[in-house]
């Protein structure tokens, strides 16, 4: 493979362009002076095309260890960021906000934070890049009216551990409660059960190690096994009145409908309700269930979406 393929194909493209476009240029410059020394289209000197040749080769290398870092490797789902899918996440939470400076900063913040939690805890965090650092850049900007915060359905607990460090962020002292399973796999209805793309089982003891990460505040959190829609698990844990909801467990329409119809009852006055992969055509009874119930008395006033998370705020 010559050196215009390798840095254009389509791997390359992605991560390498603005690198690639430099060394093309390089080498039409060089071609450019040929021509006007000798009046001669000639090819570039041995050692030019040597060094090229070694410049290549070291993007090949550095190619090599943005995707061990940020590649599907180990977690089924890339990390890369494309520019287009950045900007218009920026524009969607700067209008949640109204502050796109913030927004910019915020999501910023969530992406370095998704990448380093993924890279020292348990597991994944899940869901596209995108909807990871929408949600969490985009929930601390809407100023809950208190820090306790509810996740319905958690995982590997990964996006609570970072949802507390991006409150603790915004000068706020989170206090965290779980409610999941743990089933020691990712349970939905409708689909197979199957090994994590991690490798790792998902369990109560995953979710301490990555709640350990987010220091004093992920240790303390309160986590209640058994399903949102069980009476006890909701006796157990509507004690409180909580700022911020993460609906994110059961995607049918049903169950989002009862997660939705059980925060009406817990959620403080003026909290943020998050529901999880709204739009997703993968999982249409989420929007359908939340459409029905915002026809309906409700306390939920909808603020508008981030890459397929809607945003409530409650009376």
């Amino acid at each position: 493979m010559n050196s215009r393929s390798l840095l254009h194909s389509s791997v390359s493209r992605r991560l390498l362009r603005p690198v690639a476009d430099l060394i093309d240029q390089r080498i039409e410059r060089q071609v450019r002076s040929a021509v006007r020394r000798t009046g001669v289209r000639a090819a570039p000197a041995a050692q030019d095309t040597e060094r090229l040749v070694r410049d290549v080769e070291a993007l090949r290398h550095r190619q090599l260890t943005f995707e061990l870092l940020l590649g599907p490797g180990g977690r089924g789902i890339s990390r890369m960021v494309g520019e287009a899918s950045l900007e218009h996440l920026y524009a969607e939470v700067a209008a949640l906000s109204g502050d796109r400076g913030a927004a910019e900063r915020n999501v910023a913040a969530a992406f370095r934070l998704l990448v380093a939690l993924e890279s020292l805890g348990v597991g994944r965090i899940a869901g596209g890049t995108m909807n990871i650092c929408g949600k969490l850049g985009t929930i601390p900007l809407l100023d809950p009216p208190n820090d306790e915060i509810l996740e319905i359905g958690t995982l590997y607990g990964m996006f609570s551990a970072g949802l507390v460090r991006m409150m603790e962020r915004d000068g706020r002292s989170p206090s965290l409660t779980i409610v999941d399973p743990f089933a020691g796999v990712q349970l939905q209805p409708g689909t197979d059960q199957r090994a994590d793309p991690t490798g790792s089982p998902v369990d109560e003891r995953a979710v301490r190690t990555n709640l350990a990460l987010a220091g004093p505040a992920g240790a303390a959190a309160r986590i209640r096994h058994g399903f949102s829609e069980d009476p006890e698990t909701r006796a157990a844990v509507s004690d409180r009145g909580y700022g911020v909801i993460v609906v994110d467990g059961d995607h049918s329409a049903k169950g989002v409908a009862q997660d939705l119809e059980w925060a009406e009852e817990i959620a403080a006055p003026g909290a943020i309700v998050v529901l999880d992969d709204y739009g997703d055509p993968g999982w249409p009874g989420i929007k359908d269930a939340l459409d029905e119930h915002l026809k309906g008395q409700t306390r939920f006033t909808f603020l508008g979406k981030a890459a397929r998370s809607a945003f409530l705020r409650a009376a």
